[in-house]
């Protein structure tokens, strides 16, 4: 009879060890992916703050074009956007460039 109870017994520890280290893979898996998620959050949150200001910005410019569209001055906004974007001049504009830093 000892052996018998000595197999259960056996049995019991393999299981309750078993279990035990199931449970504590499952909290430890549990905790990474609370980790990860946070992470996860945390970058689109960034991500989500820089698309808003992004947005921000293109809704002064929005504001600033309908402006000039409700003027009726888009020789000035044509002017604006030559000089600026495109290196164009007044017609006895003279424009120096540092060609040095090739």
């Amino acid at each position: 009879m000892k052996r018998k109870r000595y197999k259960k017994t056996k049995k019991r520890n393999l299981f309750w060890f078993a279990s035990r280290v199931v449970i504590t893979a499952l909290v430890i898996g549990c905790g990474v992916s609370f980790v990860v998620t946070k992470s996860k959050c945390a970058e689109m949150q960034k991500e989500l703050d820089s698309i808003d200001k992004k947005t921000g910005e293109l809704e002064a410019e929005n504001v600033e074009l309908q402006r000039i569209l409700d003027d009726g001055d888009m020789n000035a906004y044509m002017e604006k956007i030559a000089i600026e974007n495109m290196n164009y001049a007044y017609p006895n504009e003279r424009r120096y460039y540092d060609t040095s830093r090739n």
